[in-house]
């Protein structure tokens, strides 16, 4: 698989896992860290990094050489 597959992929799977950590984890709290704000922040993350990948698939798929 492609470098620019691989990327897209990693970030499609961690803005999904922050979804489920903001979605079920609003009434949990661990110590020092909420989860849902963490799920927040790998949502965000997650989103540049699919992005970043998206970019990465377009400028591979124009130019092959």
């Amino acid at each position: 698989m492609a470098p620019a597959h691989k990327t897209l992929l990693t970030g499609l799977a961690t803005f999904v896992g922050g979804t489920l950590l903001w979605l079920f984890g609003l009434d949990e709290e661990i110590v020092i860290f909420v989860p849902s704000k963490i799920g927040l922040f790998l949502m965000v993350l997650g989103a540049v990094e699919t992005l970043y990948g998206v970019y990465r698939v377009m400028r591979d798929h124009r130019d092959p050489a």
